[in-house]
Order: C-alpha cells, then structure tokens, then sequence
C-alpha cells in the first residue's frame, strides 16, 4: 500500500455503508507474530473482518512453500487507516 496521510481515528462502523454488490474490498496481509490484542482492537474499532489466505512464500527454505496467512478485508480507505494503526502499535509492541 502507498504511503499516505490518513486519520488516525477509527472510523465509526454504524457511520459505514453496508457492502454494495460488486463493491471491490482489499485484504491487507497480517504479518506473522502480531499480538492477538491487536487484531482485536482493529477489529473492534474498524469495519473490516479478519480473512484467512493462502499465499506462497519466497525467502529462506520456503521457496515456493504456500502459507495460510490472516489478512483484514474492507475498503481501501479504512485499510490505509488500519495499516497506520498496525504499524503504530507494532512498534510500540517492539519497544522503537
């Protein structure tokens, strides 16, 4: 996803549409080792549902291996906003 500057207030989910037919949704992969509190929050907070994928992985002696990864679906301006609040509470969660 391309860097932006998004609000940092979650978006309320009664002030969302419900999902239209033919409305494209995105998935934003979750990396491995996030904590469980933090998927919780964003799922509490933000109108987006926590999907699993299957995505094949290219590094160390995984070449090529297929990995069932979480991913949160929902629009894409509510996933710029989720990847913000993902990657303030990884740090904070590592200590930078």
């Amino acid at each position: 996803m391309a860097k932006t500057k998004v609000e940092k207030e979650p978006v309320p989910t009664d002030e969302i549409p419900e999902e239209e037919p033919g409305e494209e949704m995105y998935d934003l992969l979750i990396p491995p080792g996030v904590p469980r509190k933090l998927i919780m929050e964003i799922v509490k907070n933000y109108n987006v549902e926590v999907v699993a994928r299957k995505e094949k992985l290219y590094f160390a002696n995984m070449e090529g291996d297929e990995r069932e990864l979480l991913a949160f679906r929902g629009k894409k301006e509510v996933l710029e906003q989720v990847h913000e609040v993902l990657i303030d509470g990884l740090k904070k969660f590592i200590g930078e």
